[in-house]
């Protein structure tokens, strides 16, 4: 018999069964894995507020009275750009490159997510746009450790996904871009415009932006600074993605792929840049305005991250211009101070001894980070002195450009003392709004600033406050005369401990001249006689009124420059002439704004009426003499003069009414030049760090020479740019003027007037022999 078929069907149901019990298990532990993570259960997640506003770390910008960044605060220098300033080649530039289906998704994309899971990331990742966003916004790249990894991805596409129901999807590329680090100190994409092409976003090229988004892949890897060939191979891939979205034409594509890499890097560095200086007065500034300006909620600002906009009163222009004049002069300058010290055994020393020059270098020794750090690890002061002995690599500054080299710490600080250093610093008497801060030559070398710090001897730059308390005082005007003859003020008058007679540095007399030939020669005898008959507390009072800080000892002396003062000071004063009378403290700042364009705060000016405006006209007129024949004299030159002159651009050949004063301190330490015009006043020093380094000749080291010629240099590039609108015209002349200012002369008595049409008239003899000693 047949065996009976067996025609029951296998029994799958256990299988099913468990089938939908794991599947329901991993979805569900799936789920609640999601869950706890958007709970907080492995790490803290943004609330929705955090979302609303997500930290970003914004640089505080600095922006010019023209309305130019010159210069960022930051710990990340990231500055945010809106959306619409985005050129739309960058965005797709940007989407063609990351996330294709950027705008079809909602946060993540399944499709790239599958095929990336089924061929183990071999084929890229699949991270979206707005998942690179939650990464950078709120739990940076994660970690290596797979358990972590998982959790973390999944913490990233739960907020991906809630950035993309709060934000639209232009709001979301805009975040993006303003988040992004492009290396080089170029956060955000508006920094790394202008690091790379010293441009705004909106101006970027289509190739630019391209290799801007190239970067994001791997910035170190694709640094434009250090892997040209890489960068360019990584833009034209962004290139051909474009072609691909239909971004570009082929023609196009080609087009920009034949195009080399051009970048234009301008670093946002500290110390780099233009008025570098004055971004570290502003930076000590903040640090005392911040603990006396809140938020609403008490706390403090903070000038590195909470995206500040400072405006400021430098004017970039003028900026820019004082610093090349700078440059130039100095560079030629030096070159001069070089030639004088090849045969001084004690360069860039002069007249001292070797005890005063060990003392010197050992102060300074002290003051290096060097000695700081060797004396902070332990070290005694022997071993320290050891190691600035022993030849190092070192980059050392030039006039020429950097300049690597082997040398010991000590030869690098005898070195740099032989540079000669510039203060400047120019201001708008009738608002106190300072235009130009230029505190030294270079700050990644220098770092002391000459013109908010750095206190030295006036010189002859003093006298003006002399004349004018005489006029104010005595009631003297510019035409009145004075004996120009010896002088002595004894013992115990005026604080005076022994006699004390004062000579002029050419050991010549002329006889009677009128108070504007003096103040244009700088006849000493003349200053120290007005003194003795005002006496010098009631010149210090004038000069206090007029904003002076420093210490004024209450002598004779000072009538000849024995005073300290910085050109902060010395501007702001010799502005209050221009201003009639006027006393404005020089403003920096014009406002401050929050990152939301709140203005919360704006300076008040602190004026005050220091001398009436006959007065201060009067000493204007006093200070004209001095560029009309005076010391000043050449800035109207035709030629002639010093040889060095010529290098340096000579003959100006100015021809408006400037008001201004020469000084030169003893030995040369120091020269000074402040000259004003209507609407600017701007002042000059030149100096080596050291008192006891300077020029050995009076040619070379006067003010005249040293400091003249910036003034002038800078007062050409100005007047060059007519949007500046410096003035060319006079001195507003008060109305029913009361003080005697124009001085007349007999037509017989000009035979050798060629610049004065008064009787300040002098010979060209007379101004080469002018010494703008202070003692």
């Amino acid at each position: 018999m047949a065996q009976k078929m067996n025609t029951r069907k296998p029994d799958y149901s256990p299988y099913v069964k468990k089938f939908w019990k794991y599947f329901l298990m991993t979805f569900g532990g799936v789920l609640l894995f999601f869950l706890f993570a958007s709970w907080g259960l492995f790490g803290s997640m943004p609330s929705f507020s955090e979302l609303e506003n997500p930290e970003s770390n914004l640089a505080t910008e600095i922006i010019s009275s023209d309305g130019v960044v010159i210069g960022k605060f930051f710990n990340e220098n990231r500055t945010p750009v809106k959306y619409e300033d985005l050129p739309p080649h960058l965005v797709k530039a940007l989407v063609a490159t990351e996330d294709e289906r950027f705008y079809e998704h909602s946060g993540i994309d399944g499709r790239r997510t599958l095929s990336a899971s089924l061929s183990l990331g071999s084929r890229g990742g699949a991270s979206t746009i707005t998942q690179q966003l939650a990464k950078l916004l709120f739990h940076g790249e994660g970690s290596r450790f797979l358990p972590f990894r998982i959790i973390q991805k999944a913490k990233e596409w739960i907020i991906a996904i809630r950035l993309e129901r709060q934000y639209t999807k232009n709001e979301i590329i805009a975040m993006y871009f303003n988040k992004v680090d492009f290396i080089n100190t170029a956060v955000g994409i508006r920094s790394a415009a202008k690091v790379y092409f010293a441009k705004e976003p909106k101006n970027l090229t289509v190739d630019e932006s391209a290799m801007l988004v190239g970067m994001l892949k791997n910035p170190s890897l694709f640094n434009p600074l250090k892997r040209e060939e890489k960068v360019r191979d990584r833009r034209n891939v962004v290139l051909k993605q474009m072609e691909k979205n239909h971004f570009l034409t082929t023609a196009q594509k080609e087009s920009f792929q034949a195009k080399p890499i051009k970048l234009t890097f301008t670093p946002e560095k500290y110390n780099e840049g233009t008025a570098t200086y004055f971004r570290e007065y502003l930076r000590d500034y903040m640090k005392s305005w911040v603990k006396e300006n809140k938020k609403e909620d008490g706390s403090d600002y903070n000038i590195y991250s909470d995206g500040l906009k400072i405006y400021t009163t430098i004017d970039s222009r003028m900026q820019l211009y004082a610093e090349e004049s700078v440059k130039e002069h100095l560079a030629n300058l030096q070159q001069e101070f070089w030639s004088e010290m090849k045969k001084n055994k004690t360069a860039p020393f002069v007249n001292i001894k070797q005890p005063d020059i060990d003392r010197i270098m050992e102060r300074s020794m002290r003051n290096t980070e060097r000695w700081r750090i060797l004396s902070e690890s332990g070290k005694d002061e022997e071993e320290i002195k050891k190691s600035f002995y022993i030849k190092t690599k070192m980059t050392v500054f030039s006039w020429k450009g950097d300049k690597d080299t082997l040398m010991t710490p000590y030869d690098s600080i005898r070195y740099y003392k032989h540079f000669l250093q510039p203060g400047m610093m120019a201001m708008e008497p009738q608002t106190g709004d300072v235009k130009v801060w230029v505190g030294g030559i270079d700050y990644r070398y220098f770092q002391y600033d000459h013109v908010g710090l750095g206190a030295r001897q006036v010189g002859s730059t003093f006298k003006p406050f002399v004349y004018a308390t005489a006029i104010e005082q005595l009631g003297m005007s510019p035409c009145d005369t004075i004996i120009d003859g010896p002088f002595m003020i004894r013992k115990g008058r005026h604080n005076v401990t022994e006699d004390w007679e004062p000579r002029n540095s050419d050991h010549k007399y002329r006889g009677m001249v009128t108070l504007k030939k003096a103040l244009a020669l700088s006849i000493n005898t003349v200053s120290a006689k007005l003194i003795d008959k005002t006496g010098p507390d009631a010149v210090i009072d004038l000069v206090k009124k007029l904003g002076v800080n420093s210490d004024i000892p209450s002598q004779p002396s000072i009538a000849l420059g024995a005073v300290d003062m910085t050109v902060k000071d010395l501007v702001a004063a010799f502005s209050s002439f221009a201003n009639q009378g006027i006393y404005l403290k020089p403003q920096v700042i014009t406002k401050i704004e929050d990152k939301n364009g709140n203005v919360i705060y704006e300076p008040k000016m602190e004026s005050r009426d220091v001398l009436s405006k006959d007065i201060a006209y009067a000493v204007i007129k006093l200070m004209e003499g001095v560029t009309e024949s005076g010391s000043g004299g050449r800035l109207r030159s035709q030629g002639g003069g010093w040889k060095y002159n010529r290098v340096t651009g000579y003959p100006y050949v100015f021809t408006n009414p400037i008001a201004g004063k020469t000084g030169t301190t003893q030995n040369q330490s120091d020269g000074w030049f402040v000259g004003m015009v209507p609407n600017l006043a701007a002042g000059v020093w030149v100096g080596n760090e050291d008192r006891s380094a300077h020029f050995r000749t009076l040619a070379s080291g006067q003010g005249a020479t040293m400091a003249l010629p910036i003034w002038a240099l800078f007062m050409k590039k100005c007047y060059n740019d007519t949007s500046l609108n410096v003035s060319k015209e006079s001195f507003e002349k008060p109305k029913d003027l009361t003080i005697k200012v124009d001085c007349y002369t007999p037509p017989s008595r000009r035979a050798n007037d060629s610049i004065s049409k008064d009787s300040t008239a002098v010979k060209q003899e007379d101004i080469n022999n002018t010494d703008e000693f202070g003692l």
